[in-house]
């Protein structure tokens, strides 16, 4: 079991000595679930990306600016948002923490076959 609590201090205080200003932490890898841990300092940026298959973004510590085409959206501590399937990048506007969850890869579709087949007596 990990504590967010304190990955999200430790990962701030290794965003501050860190010459980008940034810290992050893969810290849940189950199938193609992932989370994450990501410390910015305020001013420091993801820069623009591309989108997993779903994602949400939980501002764990601090206030972000996801930065979209479709528009920016403001971000503070505790509030939770789906992460559109657009290229995208991340600024903190104060120091700041948030917890990346994503999927990796869409299931393949299962086909399931009825194995069973009627049988009449001979």
């Amino acid at each position: 079991m990990d504590d967010l609590t304190e990955l999200a201090e430790r990962h701030l205080a290794l965003a501050h000595a860190a010459e980008h200003g940034r810290s992050a932490h893969l810290f849940l890898r189950d199938g193609p679930l992932r989370q994450s841990v990501i410390a910015l300092t305020a001013g420091a940026e993801l820069e623009e990306h591309a989108a997993p298959p779903a994602a949400s973004l939980q501002v764990v510590r601090g206030r972000v600016r996801l930065v979209a085409a479709e528009g920016d959206v403001e971000l503070r501590s505790g509030q939770l948002m789906k992460i559109p399937q657009t290229r995208h990048g991340l600024r903190a506007m104060d120091d700041s923490v948030v917890l990346l969850t994503s999927v990796t890869a869409s299931p393949e579709p299962v086909v399931v076959y009825d194995t069973r087949r009627e049988r009449h007596p001979a």
